[in-house]
């Protein structure tokens, strides 16, 4: 079961996003300030931390700026009323991952709060499951059983790409940008060439497709 950390000295709102992810599988901890929250942290660790900007004794910004500097794989959600590019600026300036801003809908919450830890485990461990296959970052290959794939690196750096973000679309352009360079001399046909390439290989992996979206680009599917 995933920790996460609120922070928010709203405490109905503190309670409301405690119960809400309570309620779906996260263990929650709850402080009303920065300070409180750092103190927590010595005896509890949180997967993932949700923090306000406004509070007393400490704001969201410098707790942010403090979680980022000691905890640097843990990721942070900013929930604030402080809605102007400025504010979100200093946000992730600061390193949050994310940024919501108030009022909050409290399925969006559960759902962001999931995807980022679902990136954050794939940053750590550099591994993807689905199913009974395993995509592993380290060695660039897929498995599943007995069936061991080994890709060229940039076939495979697509492939976790797209993987690593399942649903949603990427363009030609992002992904040349991502996987080959923003300086690359390449055309976007070479995306297309990569992706026959991965589909022609993946043929006997059943628990992922990847879809072309015309005029757009591409995106990952994971087989229900």
């Amino acid at each position: 079961m995933f920790t996460v950390l609120i922070v928010e000295d709203d405490r109905n709102l503190n309670r409301m996003m405690s119960v809400y992810l309570s309620h779906h599988g996260f263990h929650t901890i709850s402080a009303l300030d920065g300070e409180e929250a750092l103190n927590i942290l010595e005896s509890n660790m949180p997967d993932l931390t949700i923090c306000d900007v406004m509070m007393p004794r400490m704001d969201g910004y410098q707790l942010t700026q403090d979680l980022r500097s000691a905890y640097p794989e843990m990721p942070v959600l900013i929930v604030t009323a402080k809605d102007s590019i400025d504010d979100k600026r200093t946000g992730f300036l600061a390193g949050a991952d994310d940024y919501m801003v108030k009022p909050i809908d409290l399925d969006e919450l559960k759902m962001r709060v999931a995807a980022l830890l679902r990136r954050s485990r794939i940053a750590t461990e550099r591994i993807i499951r689905l199913g009974d296959t395993e995509i592993c970052y380290d060695s660039l290959t897929v498995s599943r059983h007995q069936i061991k794939l080994q890709l060229t690196k940039k076939e495979f750096l697509l492939l976790f790409k797209l993987l690593s973000y399942p649903d949603r679309i990427f363009t030609r352009r992002q992904l040349m940008d991502d996987i080959w360079g923003m300086d690359a001399q390449s055309d976007e046909r070479t995306v297309d060439v990569h992706v026959k390439r991965l589909r022609e290989k993946c043929v006997g992996f059943p628990e992922f497709r990847i879809v072309t979206i015309r005029g757009l680009g591409y995106k990952a599917e994971k087989s229900s």
